[in-house]
C-alpha cells in the first residue's frame, strides 16, 4: 500500500500557482497527489512555518572542490593558479574517500534546500590514468553519496581527452592529475558511459540519472564531440559543457579553430534544448544569439565566478534571447543556491548600474523548474499533482528574514535569506531535513571536517 502524507504550508510559492497561503500538500509515495491553496488541513498534517517552495536544483557541482574552501582564498592568484591546487586534491582521491567527501557535501546541499544536484564528473580513473576494475567506480561512488545524503543526482559524465590548448591553439596532452580524467577517445568514453547500465531515458534508480558532458573545447577535440552528442541523443539525456569561462580559453579556441567555443559546440551538434552551457561568462560576437536560438540552458555560478575572478556573464541578455538561466555552486566556494540566485541579479546591477534586471519570480524559477529541466528531471521543480514530492521550507522569522511581508515573501527569501534559513527539505515524500537537522547524517559539519581532513592529509 502506498504511504500517504500531508503538510500544510503557511505560505507556498510555485511556478504553477504563484504565492498562496495555507497550501495543503499531499503525497502518495514519492509523488504529489494534491496541492491545494487556501485549504483546511486534515488531521495529522505537518505544519510548515515559513515559505515552502519546490526543492532547489544545483545544476553544476564539482563535489571534491569543497576541500579547497578557505585554502585557496589564503593567497593571491588567478583561475589557473587555483586550478593547480584543485589538481593536487584530485590526485589524492580514491573511490572510498570520494564517496565520504561527496556524501558530506551533498548533505550540506540538503541543508541548503537542494533536492537535486548535477555533478559534472570527470575524475574517472586511478592515479596515472589506470582504470579501476569497474571503470565507473568513481561515478558510482558519487551516486551512492547522493543516496546516503538523501538527494537526487544527475551524474554528468564528462568526456575529457586532452590537457588543453596552448595560447596559439596547439593541443596539449593530458599530464599529471589530468591522466585520471581521460578516456582514449569519444568512442571509448561512450562505451564506458554505456556501462553504467542505463535504460532508454538515462535512469539508474529513483534518485539517480546520467547525462553527458563535454568538459570544454580545451579538453575535447571537435571531431570527438559528435560521439558524446550521439550518446546523449540515444538516451534522451542532457549534455553540459563549460563554455567561455576564461578569456584565455576563447583566444586559444579562436587560434585553433577560428571560431568561438559556442560556435565549435554548435558545429558539433551539441547545442539544443537538452544542452547547458556552464558559465558563458565571456561570450563574443553572435554567441548570445546562437545560444538563445538553440534554447540552450545557461548555468550561472556567480559565487565561483566571483571567487575565481572569472567575470560577470550576460545573464539578462541570454535569458532575453531564449536561454533559460539555471544556477550552480560549482567549486563550492559557498553552498547556497539562494545566494547564487541573487548574485545573478546583483551582477547585472553592477554591470548595468540598473536595478531590477531579474524579478524574484525569474530567479526562483532558475533555482527550481529550469534547473531541474536542465538536469533531465522535468517532473520536478514545481508543486503540482503528479510531480515529484520534493520541496523545501525557508524560515521567515530569522534575523535575515524577520519583518517579511506576506505579499513580498518571495522577494524576502530570494534577496535576503540564506542556506542557514532552510528549515525543512522533503525529497520523494521523505523528510531529509527537519527543523534544520539532517535526518540521515546527524552531524554534517563533523562529516565534512573528517572527509576533508582525510583528503588534505
Amino acid at each position: 500500500m502506498t504511504a500517504t502524507r500531508a503538510w500544510l504550508a503557511e505560505l507556498a510559492w510555485s511556478p504553477d500557482f504563484g504565492l498562496r497561503s495555507d497550501v495543503l500538500i499531499e503525497a502518495a509515495g514519492d509523488r504529489l497527489a494534491n496541492v491545494v491553496p487556501d485549504a483546511q488541513p486534515p488531521p495529522g498534517a505537518t505544519r510548515l512555518a515559513g515559505l515552502t517552495m519546490p526543492g532547489l536544483a544545483n545544476a553544476h557541482s564539482h563535489a571534491f572542490h569543497r576541500a579547497l574552501r578557505g585554502v585557496t582564498q589564503a593567497s593571491r592568484g588567478t583561475f589557473w593558479t587555483w586550478r593547480e591546487r584543485m589538481y593536487e586534491v584530485a590526485d589524492r582521491l580514491d573511490p572510498d574517500s570520494y564517496r565520504a567527501l561527496a556524501t558530506a557535501v551533498y548533505a550540506e546541499m540538503a541543508l541548503a534546500g537542494v533536492s537535486c544536484v548535477g555533478e559534472f564528473h570527470y575524475l574517472h580513473h586511478g592515479p596515472g590514468g589506470a582504470p579501476y576494475a569497474d571503470p565507473n567506480q568513481m561515478g558510482r561512488s558519487l551516486i551512492e553519496a547522493a543516496s546516503q545524503a538523501g538527494i537526487r543526482i544527475t551524474l554528468l559524465d564528462a568526456c575529457y581527452l586532452r590537457g588543453g590548448l596552448s595560447a596559439d591553439g596547439r593541443p596539449q596532452p593530458l599530464a599529471g592529475a589530468q591522466l585520471r580524467f581521460g578516456d582514449a577517445d569519444g568512442e571509448a568514453w561512450a562505451a564506458r558511459a554505456d556501462a553504467l547500465g542505463q535504460d532508454a531515458v538515462g535512469r539508474l534508480s529513483s534518485h539517480a540519472r546520467v547525462g553527458a558532458a563535454i568538459h570544454s573545447v580545451r579538453a575535447v577535440p571537435p571531431e570527438q564531440m559528435p560521439e558524446v552528442v550521439a550518446w546523449s541523443h540515444r538516451y534522451g539525456a542532457p549534455v553540459h559543457a563549460h563554455v567561455s569561462e576564461q578569456v584565455a580559453e576563447n583566444r586559444a579556441c579562436l587560434a585553433a579553430y577560428r571560431a568561438t567555443p559556442a560556435e565549435v559546440l554548435s558545429s558539433a551538434g551539441a547545442l539544443g534544448p537538452r544542452s547547458t552551457a556552464v558559465h558563458a561568462t565571456h561570450l563574443a560576437g553572435g554567441d548570445v544569439a546562437l545560444l538563445g536560438e538553440s534554447r540552450v540552458h545557461v548555468c550561472m555560478c556567480p559565487t565561483t565566478e566571483a571567487d575565481l575572478a572569472d567575470g560577470i556573464g550576460p545573464a539578462r541578455e541570454l535569458a532575453s534571447a531564449g536561454s533559460p538561466v539555471t544556477l550552480g555552486s560549482d567549486s563550492q566556494a559557498v553552498v547556497d543556491i539562494l545566494e547564487e540566485a541573487r548574485r545573478v541579479e546583483l551582477g547585472e546591477r553592477l554591470a548595468s548600474r540598473e536595478r531590477g534586471c531579474f524579478t524574484a519570480v525569474e530567479l526562483a524559477g532558475a533555482a527550481t523548474t529550469a534547473g531541474h529541466a536542465s538536469l533531465g528531471w522535468p517532473e520536478a521543480g514545481d508543486l503540482v499533482a503528479g510531480g515529484l514530492a520534493d520541496f523545501c521550507t525557508i524560515a521567515l522569522d530569522s534575523p535575515r528574514t524577520a519583518g517579511a511581508d506576506k505579499a513580498t515573501a518571495l522577494e524576502s527569501v530570494i534577496f535576503g535569506a540564506s542556506a542557514a534559513d532552510v528549515r525543512h527539505l522533503v525529497v520523494g515524500g521523505r523528510d531529509i531535513v527537519a527543523d534544520g537537522q539532517h535526518m540521515l547524517i546527524p552531524d554534517v559539519p563533523a562529516a565534512l571536517s573528517a572527509s576533508i581532513a582525510a583528503v588534505l592529509r
